[in-house]
């Protein structure tokens, strides 16, 4: 399932992304890169530890916190800390998939995050660069994405993807991993498309009896699918 999130964050914040990312510390993308992908990866990207990528990154996870969306499609159980890259000049990221385990190196211990799904949150108007969409295959084929800045796109983990050649302007993006509640994508489908009919439902039939019924068998398949 690939899925839109629309205003992740707001005009004031990119704002304050975009200032704050000019004058970071950029670095070769091939340093956060396994073998295979770094012979396709081109770009720029924020040291993991870097005091920018560390503060902007919290301020994504909090945005996401204030997102029902994201939470009733990913049941996230670990986010790894999100990431920032740049590309620019022709610079690209040909097909790859993503590792399947990340090192989230960020606490006390290295912990584990499975990498069921990926996020691309983009922080540049599409109208400032050429290029650069993320292009991710699926069961439902190939899928084209270049979103408004503060848009978000979430995807599964295992897709083949890639990213096509910035040939003007300059694509700023903040991407990250994380790890399901629910690892099977098609129950996990299954959730979010049940969870989305109980909030139409919901407005549509405020106190309908049959409201009851559905929240419980959503938290009953929740609850036999979910590993915690």
């Amino acid at each position: 399932m690939l899925l839109q999130i629309p205003k992740v964050l707001d005009a004031a914040q990119l704002a304050a992304f975009r200032e704050r990312l000019a004058g970071a510390g950029w670095a070769d993308g091939k340093l956060t890169a396994g073998y295979q992908s770094a012979q396709a990866k081109h770009n720029h990207q924020l040291p993991e530890n870097d005091p920018v990528a560390r503060e902007l990154g919290g301020r994504v996870l909090d945005a996401l916190g204030r997102s029902p969306l994201f939470f009733s499609a990913a049941l996230p159980r670990r986010i790894y800390p999100p990431l920032f890259n740049r590309y620019a000049g022709g610079q690209s990221f040909g097909f790859h998939v993503d590792n399947a385990i990340r090192y989230d190196r960020s606490g006390p211990r290295s912990e584990p995050v499975r990498t069921d799904l990926s996020a691309t949150l983009f922080l540049s108007e599409p109208a400032d660069y050429d290029g650069g969409e993320l292009v991710v295959q699926d069961t439902y084929g190939t899928q084209r994405v270049k979103l408004a800045a503060g848009d978000m796109v979430l995807y599964p983990g295992n897709s083949l993807h890639e990213v096509t050649p910035v040939t003007r302007g300059e694509r700023v993006a903040c991407f990250f991993w994380m790890q399901s509640l629910v690892r099977d994508p098609g129950q996990r489908r299954e959730l979010f498309e049940l969870d989305r009919a109980i909030q139409s439902l919901t407005v549509a039939a405020p106190g309908h009896a049959a409201l009851v019924q559905l929240t419980g068998t959503y938290h009953n398949l929740l609850r036999r699918w979910a590993e915690c």
